[in-house]
C-alpha cells in the first residue's frame, strides 16, 4: 500500500476542519486571514524617513502627475484612469485629515488645468470622540470603532477619477498606538491588513494607481503597538521613501531606507524637499545610483499660501517620479511573468524529474511572511497571493513574523561585524555564545564539544567518523598511526541502523541506511550499505486509538504483547521498560547482533544512528521509543557509540527542544540542523561527549578529525542559531511554550485527530509536537457509477472499504489540503 504522507508544521487544525467537512459540534476560531493583492496595476507604499516631512505633498503630486494629463486622441482611455488613495491610519481628525487634502488640492489643481476630474473622499470609521465631533450618533463596536462612513465627491461623468479614502481615524494628534489607547478604540493588525486588501481593489481595471500613505516614520508604531514597517510587511508592496533634506537628514533617511531593507521592502525612488544643503549627493553615493534620489523645490512656509503654485513647479519631479513608479512595476511584472520558464530552463531541482514538471506548475515565491509564501498567481487577473507552507520549506521554518524580522537584524548585523572569519584555532562571539546554548540546551547533561559544519548531512559524516574512532578505541583495533608500519591493519567498521530512517545524500550517510529509491544503482552506484539494518515496530493513532504494529521478522511470541494504548503519554512511558515486551525486544535485538556478528566476522557494528521517535523522510512513522531504548541500552553494553539523528526532529519539532527527553535516554553523539537557525540560514552542529573527543586527542595531528568546511562556524548562521535558541525556549517571545520552557503546548485539537483517524479514507495518522501527519489508503478510480444522488459522478474503490468513496474527497486532499504534500 503506497502511503500519502503529509506533514503540517505549526499549522492549526481548524483548516482542516473545514476542508473535509467533519461533522463536529464544536466551533473553531476563524482561521488568519490571508491576502489577495492585486499585480494588474501598481500599488505602492507611501514611507517617510519621519513625521511632518511632506508623505501627502507627495501623494498628491503623483496622483495630479498620474491623473490631470492632457486628453490623448483616445479618450477612453482616458477615461478609464483612476488613482486610488488609501490613509488606513489617521491622528488628529477631523482637524488634519489627509485623505481630505488629497482631494481639495487634485480639486483646485484640475480646476487651474481645466482638466475635468471626478473626485470623491470618505472616511470608513472612527472612535468615538470624532463621530462625535462630527455630531454623528453611531452604534460603537466592541472594538471601540464606529462606522463613520462620512464621504463627499464631485462627479464628473467620464473624467478620470480620484478616490480618497480614510480606513481608520482618532481624534487625538499623537501616535496612533497612544490614541487608540485613549480613546478606547483599538484595531488589530489582521482588521487594518483585511481592510486595505478590501479597499485595493480595483477589478480588472489597468489604468490605475494605488497608493497607501503611512502614518508619521517608518517605524511609527500602528494602532496596536507594532511598527508599521513590521505591519504592513505581509503585504511587501513596494514603496516611496519620502526622506529628509534638512541637517541631520542624511541619518535620517539612510535608516529610514536600511529598516525598511531589512525587513525585505523594495524601495523605487527616494524624494525630499530641497533645503539648500544638497542631501541628495551623499544620498546618491550610498544608494550607489541603484535608487533614484530626486529633489522637490523647498516648500512655501506661509501657512496662507495654497501650494498650487507649489505643485505646478513641482510638476517635472513627479512626473519623474511617477515614470519611475511605472517603470519598476512593469519590470516586477515582466520578470515574475517570465520567471516560471526561465526556471525549467536553467535550475536543476532536487528530488525532481524535470519532465514531470510542467510550466504551469512551477510555483513563483515572491517572498515569505511567517508560515506563508506570497506567490504570483499568472492566470487571469494578476496578483500576489499566499500560500500557506505546509511542509515548513522541507522542516526548517519556525519563526513568526516578529522571529524572522529580528533574526534578519541579528544576521544583518553580523554580517556587517564579521564578513565570514576562518574558525580552526579561532574564537569569535556568535560561534561562542552558540555553542554555549547548545551545550546548555539540548546538549545538556551529556554533551561536552560542539562541532560545527554546514547542513544535516555532513553533520552525520562527522558523527559516524566520531562514533568509529571511539569504538575503534574502546575495542584496541585503532588503526598504527606510525608511518613506519610494517603491517597495516583494516577494521571493517558498520552500523546498526532501523529500515526506513533517513541520514542524507552524502555518499557516507547513505551508507548508513537501508536500501531505499534513494539508494538505487541509477542514484548511486557506490552504494552497499555498511551496516544491520532491522525493522522497527511502530505506533500510530487508527480509529481512535494508538495502535502497536510489530513488523513480520519479530518472534511470534511479540505479537501477543501487542495493541492499543489509551493515551500518546503512556507509550513514552518508562514504567514499559519492565514489560514483558521490553524483554523481547532486548531478545531481539541481541539476537540480530549475534547472528551478524557469526556471518561477519571481520566486520564490526561501530555506531547505532537512529532518528529518535519519528522517520521524516522515511514516511513519518513513529518508531515505539521503547524499542529505540532497548536499541540504545543494548548498544551501551556492547561498547557501540550512540548516534542521534536530530536533523529533522530536534529543536521543538516534536515539542521538546531535544527528542532525548522523549526517550529519556542520551546519545554519545548527536546532530542537529534545519530549526538549528530558525530556517534562516545553513548551519548544523554534531554534539559529542567527552569521551568521543579525547579519543582524537594525542601527539600527532594525524590522530585529530581531518574534517572541515571553509564555513565552518560562519558567524551569521552561529548568531542565527544563538537567537533562535533564545527566543524559541522563552515563553516571552514563543506563545506556544508552555511557562516553564519545557515543552510546547498541545497543538492539536484531540477530538478532531480523533474523528480523521476513524476516517474510512485514512490508514493511519501520527501527531507529536508541530507534527501532524497522515497517511491515506490506496484507491483506484473503478468506472463511472450511478448515483440517486449526483448521477454520473465518478468514484473510487479499494477493495478493503467497505464502500466507494466520493472522488472529491481523495482528490480534495490530495491536491488541496493543507496537511497532504503536493
Amino acid at each position: 500500500m503506497s502511503p500519502v504522507t503529509a506533514t503540517l508544521l505549526r499549522h492549526r487544525l481548524r483548516h482542516l476542519r473545514h476542508q473535509i467537512r467533519l461533522n463536529s459540534t464544536s466551533v473553531s476560531p476563524p482561521p488568519p486571514p490571508r491576502f489577495n493583492l492585486p499585480l494588474n496595476h501598481p500599488t505602492y507604499l507611501i514611507w517617510s524617513a519621519n513625521t511632518s516631512l511632506g508623505k501627502t505633498l507627495v501623494s498628491t503630486g503623483i496622483a495630479a502627475s498620474f491623473l490631470l494629463q492632457q486628453p490623448s486622441s483616445s479618450p477612453p482611455a482616458a477615461h478609464s484612469t483612476k488613482l486610488l488613495y488609501l490613509k488606513p491610519i489617521q491622528t488628529g481628525f477631523p482637524t488634519d485629515s489627509d485623505s481630505r487634502f488629497v482631494f481639495s488640492k487634485l480639486d483646485s489643481l484640475s480646476l487651474r488645468r481645466r482638466i475635468p476630474l471626478s473626485i470623491s473622499n470618505s472616511v470608513l470609521r472612527s472612535s468615538l470622540p470624532v463621530a462625535e465631533s462630527m455630531r454623528r450618533s453611531l452604534k460603537v463596536s466592541e472594538s471601540g470603532m464606529c462606522d463613520l462612513n462620512f464621504s463627499e465627491e464631485k462627479t464628473v461623468t467620464g473624467a478620470p477619477e480620484l478616490l480618497c479614502k480614510t480606513l481608520y481615524a482618532w481624534e487625538a494628534a499623537i501616535s496612533p498606538h497612544l490614541a487608540a489607547e485613549r480613546e478606547h478604540a483599538t484595531v488589530e493588525d489582521s482588521v487594518v491588513l483585511k481592510m486595505v486588501e478590501q479597499e485595493m481593489e480595483c477589478g480588472s481595471q489597468t489604468n490605475v494607481l494605488c497608493l497607501v500613505e503611512t502614518a508619521g516614520g517608518v517605524a511609527s508604531p500602528g494602532p496596536s503597538g507594532t511598527l508599521q514597517c513590521d505591519l504592513y510587511r505581509p503585504f511587501r508592496l513596494p514603496g516611496i521613501l519620502v526622506g529628509d533634506g534638512r541637517l541631520g537628514g542624511i541619518s535620517g533617511t539612510i535608516a529610514a531606507y536600511e529598516s525598511l531593507k531589512l525587513r525585505g521592502y523594495d524601495v523605487a525612488a527616494v524624494v525630499f524637499e530641497d533645503h539648500g544643503l544638497v542631501n541628495e549627493v551623499p544620498l546618491n553615493s550610498y544608494l550607489r545610483n541603484k535608487v533614484p534620489v530626486l529633489v522637490l523645490p523647498p516648500v512655501p512656509k506661509d501657512p496662507s499660501d495654497d501650494l498650487i503654485e507649489w505643485f505646478v513647479e513641482s510638476d517635472g519631479v513627479f512626473k519623474a517620479l511617477k515614470e519611475v513608479m511605472v517603470s519598476v512595476y512593469l519590470e516586477r511584472v515582466e520578470r515574475l511573468n517570465g520567471m516560471a520558464k526561465q526556471a525549467g530552463e536553467v535550475f536543476w531541482w532536487p528530488f525532481t524529474q524535470h519532465k514531470l514538471v510542467p510550466e504551469d506548475n512551477v510555483t513563483v515565491i515572491d517572498s515569505r511572511c511567517g508560515e506563508n509564501f506570497s506567490i504570483y498567481k499568472a492566470s487571469g487577473d494578476t496578483s500576489i497571493t499566499q500560500q500557506f507552507d505546509a511542509c515548513a520549506s522541507w522542516w526548517t521554518q519556525g519563526p513568526d513574523p516578529a522571529l524572522q524580522a529580528e533574526l534578519a537584524r541579528e544576521m544583518g548585523y553580523t554580517a556587517a561585524r564579521f564578513g565570514h572569519v576562518m574558525f580552526p584555532e579561532n574564537v569569535y562571539e556568535p560561534a561562542l555564545k552558540c555553542a554555549e546554548l547548545l551545550l546548555d540546551g539540548v546538549g545538556k547533561g551529556w554533551a561536552s564539544r560542539v562541532y560545527f559544519s554546514d547542513n544535516g548531512s555532513t553533520a552525520i559524516e562527522i558523527a559516524l567518523k566520531m562514533a568509529f574512532r571511539k569504538f575503534c578505541v574502546d575495542h584496541e583495533t585503532l588503526l598504527s598511526l606510525s608511518e613506519d608500519a610494517e603491517e597495516k591493519k583494516h577494521v571493517d567498521v558498520k552500523v546498526l541502523a532501523l529500515r526506513g530512517s533517513y541520514h542524507g545524500d552524502t555518499l557516507g550517510a547513505m551508507e548508513a541506511q537501508a536500501p531505499s529509491p534513494y539508494t538505487g544503482f541509477l542514484q548511486q552506484p557506490w552504494y552497499t550499505g555498511r551496516g544491520l539494518f532491522l525493522d522497527p515496530p511502530t505506533v500510530f493513532i487508527s480509529n481512535g486509538a494508538w495502535n502497536l504494529s510489530l513488523p513480520e521478522s519479530f518472534p511470534q511470541t511479540a505479537s501477543e504483547e501487542s495493541g492499543t494504548f489509551t493515551t500518546r503519554d503512556e507509550i513514552f512511558d518508562k514504567s514499559r521498560d519492565t514489560s514483558a515486551l521490553a524483554t523481547i525486544y532486548s531478545a531481539y535485538v541481541s539476537e540480530q547482533l549475534q547472528e551478524y556478528s557469526e556471518s561477519s566476522q571481520s566486520a564490526h557494528v561501530g555506531a547505532l544512528i537512529i532518528e529518535p521517535v519519528i522517520h521524516g523522510a522515511g514516511g513519518m512513522h513513529m518508531v515505539d521509543p521503547l524499542f529505540q531504548r532497548v536499541l540504545v541500552n543494548e548498544c551501551r553494553n556492547r561498547k557501540i557509540p550512540v548516534i542521534f539523528d536530530e536533523v529533522f526532529t530536534g529543536f521543538w519539532r516534536l515539542g521538546v527542544e531535544t527528542t532525548a527527553d522523549l526517550l529519556g535516554c542520551k546519545p554519545d553523539i548527536a546532530c542537529f540542523a534545519k530549526l538549528l537557525t530558525g530556517g534562516m540560514i545553513p548551519l548544523a552542529v554534531t554534539l559529542a561527549t567527552d569521551a568521543v573527543f579525547d579519543s582524537f586527542s594525542g601527539d600527532s595531528k594525524l590522530k585529530a578529525l581531518l574534517h572541515g568546511h571553509s564555513y565552518s562556524a560562519h558567524a551569521m548562521g552561529c548568531a542565527t542559531a544563538a537567537k533562535a535558541i533564545e527566543w524559541f525556549k522563552d515563553p516571552e517571545t514563543n506563545h506556544n511554550i508552555d511557562s516553564q520552557g519545557g515543552t510546547l503546548r498541545e497543538l492539536w485539537d484531540e477530538e478532531v485527530v480523533q474523528q480523521i483517524s476513524c476516517h474510512c479514507a485514512v490508514e493511519r495518522v501520527v501527531v507529536l509536537g508541530t507534527l501532524f501527519a497522515l497517511e491515506l489508503k490506496v484507491c483506484f478510480l473503478v468506472r463511472k457509477v450511478p448515483s440517486r444522488d449526483a448521477p454520473g459522478r465518478r468514484y473510487f474503490h479499494a477493495p478493503s472499504w467497505k464502500r466507494c468513496i466520493p472522488h472529491e474527497w481523495p482528490l480534495h486532499v490530495a491536491g488541496d489540503l493543507p496537511p497532504v504534500a503536493r
